[in-house]
């Protein structure tokens, strides 16, 4: 008999990607509504992603066991 796959945690895959060396990668907020009175700097630094923290990584590692 096979075992069981395990399932990931649906919210966490839309939102979470892990790299290749294992770190976990995350949108930034603020960028989707109310955009033309923010300046163009900051919607530059919105637009690119950002490291997870080791803390929430390992908890969200636990969410994507496949990730």
């Amino acid at each position: 008999m096979a075992g069981f796959k395990m399932k990931s945690h649906r919210g966490a895959s839309k939102r979470f990607r892990v790299t290749g060396s294992g770190k976990v990668k995350h949108g930034k907020a603020f960028g989707s509504h109310l955009l033309t009175g923010k300046p163009s700097k900051r919607m530059r630094n919105i637009k690119q992603g950002n490291i997870c923290g080791t803390t929430e990584a390992k908890l969200i590692k636990t969410l994507l066991p496949y990730g």
